[in-house]
């Protein structure tokens, strides 16, 4: 019985949209979670769904976000098109999910590495992260969780350090956040769950 209650509440997580699509749908957030709308800076493209692929945050283990997406009303208004995830100068960079990395270099003075998620239509969704050292060439096949550059100490629009990540399918943003599923949007300390049969210590 408690093994198939745990099963269902699972699944039901598992399947359950992201956090920031059901915030934009007018419901209120929690405190501390990060809202967002699913348009982004251009008119909406084909298809601007976003598929939950990612498996890992791109830095930490839940990286504090001192700025969520906040996306502007036009093409060059004000807004910020990412979210900025707070880590320190040398820290690993991790690719959020299987992909092809399609830029590694400079752009403005910072380093920026971009990854073409497999599987996510065409054109495909492309995460970026800056300011970062890469550690992977252009062209690099990664997958998720593996590193992929580290933080660079300068270059951030921070007050404090951070990372700037960033989702695009073609020239639309789109909210990052949507990238990761539910149970790791909200994951908290790990809990021991009983066996059937077996009581814990």
């Amino acid at each position: 019985m408690q093994l198939a209650l745990v099963v269902t509440l699972t699944v039901a997580a598992l399947l359950a949209p992201p956090a920031s699509r059901l915030f934009a749908a007018g419901a209120t957030a929690p405190p501390g979670a990060v809202a967002g709308a699913v348009t982004g800076a251009r008119p909406a493209a084909d298809d601007d769904t976003v598929p939950a692929v990612g498996r890992t945050w791109p830095v930490g283990v839940r990286p504090r976000v001192p700025r969520g997406w906040e996306p502007p009303a036009t093409v060059y208004g004000p807004g910020h098109r990412g979210v900025d995830l707070a880590a320190a100068p040398g820290a690993p960079v991790r690719a959020v999910a299987d992909g092809r990395v399609s830029f590694a270099g400079r752009v403005a003075g910072k380093g920026v590495v971009s990854v073409e998620l497999a599987g996510t239509g065409d054109p495909p969704l492309r995460t970026t992260y800056e300011p970062v050292r890469a550690s992977v060439p252009q062209g690099a096949e990664v997958t998720a969780g593996e590193v992929i550059g580290t933080v660079e100490a300068g270059g951030s629009h921070c007050t404090a350090p951070c990372v700037h990540w960033g989702l695009l399918r073609g020239g639309t943003y789109l909210d990052p956040l949507a990238l990761l599923p539910p149970w790791l949007l909200h994951r908290g300390p790990s809990r021991l769950l009983p066996v059937l049969g077996v009581p814990l210590p």
